[in-house]
C-alpha cells in the first residue's frame, strides 16, 4: 500500500480533515496535502510517523491482512461505521455536492472532455454557460448531474438495479445529444485502445438480459462482483456512446446498493483504471481492477466525513 493510500485510508477511517491530521502528524497542511495526492514524498521521520498511525488506526484489521485484503477489511469497517451511506448523502447538501462534482468531472474526463473541475462546478451549481466549450460538452455536465440524481432518488425508493434503469440512466445522459439515447446500438463498434472485442450489436440485448438479472443478486464479496460485472458490460459495450460513464454509473449503483461509498476513479489514474479493466476482460483475471476500484472506493470514504 502506497503512502498516499495509507493517508487516504487514515482520513477515511478517523473522519478527520486533512487539516487535523496534519497537526496530528506534526507537518503542514501544504505538506500533508501533497503527499495525500501523490505529488511528493515524506522524508523518512515523516514517514514512520505515518506508517505508526496508519496501524494505530488499522488497529481492528487482521494482522496477516495485507494488499487487497486489507483494503477490503477497511471497506467493510466503514461500511458499518456509515450505516447508511446513500441517506447521508442524500441528506447532506455538501456531501451530495462534493460527490456529484467529483463523479462528474471525472467520468467526464476520462472519455476526452476537455472541461476542467472548475467550470464543472460552475455548470453545475451555478449554471453558467461556458464561452469556451462546445455546448455538447457542457450537456455531458448537465446530463450526467441529471443521471446520477435520477440513480440516487431511484437506488433511496428501493427499486431494483435491472437493464429497466439502464436504458433510463443512457437515454439521460445522451438526451438532446445522440437520436438513440436509451437504445442499444445496431452496429458493430470497436473499444479504441484496447484489444478486446465487443458483442455483436444482434447478440446485445440477450447478453444485457443476462448481465442485468445477476445486479441484485447478493454476494459476499461486493468488491469482486462490481469488478466482475463492470468488466462484462464493458466488453459488451452495449451503446453506440456513453458506455464508460454508464458503466461507472453502474458501479457506484452497485456499491451504494452494498453500503459502500461511490468509488472516486480519477481521470489522473485513466491509465492504470484501463490496463486493469483490460486484464480483466481479456485474461479472467479482476484482481487488479479489484485493487484499482478498493482504492477508487477509499478516495469516496475520505469525501464521506
Amino acid at each position: 500500500m502506497t503512502i498516499q493510500q495509507k493517508l487516504q485510508t487514515i482520513q477515511a477511517l478517523t473522519g478527520k480533515t486533512q487539516e487535523t491530521l496534519a497537526k496530528v502528524l506534526g507537518v503542514s497542511f501544504p505538506a500533508f496535502n501533497a503527499w495525500s495526492t501523490g505529488k511528493a514524498q515524506p522524508r523518512p521521520s515523516a514517514l514512520a510517523r505515518i506508517n505508526a498511525l496508519y496501524v494505530h488506526v488499522g488497529g481492528r484489521m487482521t494482522p496477516q491482512a495485507s494488499g487487497l485484503e486489507a483494503k477490503k477489511l477497511t471497506i467493510q469497517h466503514l461500511s458499518r461505521k456509515h450505516p447508511n451511506v446513500l441517506k447521508k448523502i442524500l441528506a447532506r447538501k455538501d456531501l451530495h455536492d462534493s460527490f456529484m462534482l467529483a463523479l462528474t468531472f471525472h467520468t467526464n474526463r476520462i472519455e476526452g472532455s476537455t472541461v476542467t473541475e472548475d467550470e464543472t462546478a460552475a455548470i453545475l451549481f451555478d449554471h453558467q454557460v461556458l464561452r469556451n466549450r462546445t455546448l455538447v460538452e457542457q450537456q455531458e455536465v448537465k446530463n450526467h448531474q441529471a443521471a446520477l440524481d435520477y440513480l440516487l432518488h431511484h437506488l433511496q425508493s428501493g427499486k431494483r438495479i435491472d437493464e429497466v434503469l439502464i436504458l433510463r440512466l443512457h437515454g439521460i445522459l445522451l438526451n438532446a445529444i445522440q437520436t438513440d439515447a436509451g437504445s442499444y446500438r445496431q452496429h458493430a463498434v470497436r473499444i479504441v485502445g484496447a484489444n478486446v472485442p465487443t458483442a455483436n450489436y444482434l447478440k446485445v440485448p440477450v447478453l444485457m438480459k443476462s448481465l442485468a438479472s445477476g445486479l441484485e443478486k447478493k454476494v459476499a464479496d461486493s468488491i469482486s462482483a462490481t469488478a466482475d460485472v463492470h468488466a462484462r458490460f464493458e466488453q459488451v459495450h452495449p451503446f453506440a456512446d456513453g458506455n464508460g460513464r454508464i458503466g461507472r454509473l453502474l458501479i457506484t449503483a452497485m456499491l451504494l446498493r452494498a453500503n459502500i461509498a461511490p468509488a472516486i476513479i480519477e481521470q489522473r489514474q485513466r491509465r492504470t483504471y484501463m490496463r486493469s479493466l483490460n486484464v480483466a476482460q481479456t485474461t479472467s483475471d479482476s484482481i487488479p481492477l479489484q485493487e484499482f476500484l478498493s482504492d477508487a472506493v477509499l478516495k469516496g470514504y475520505a469525501l464521506l466525513v
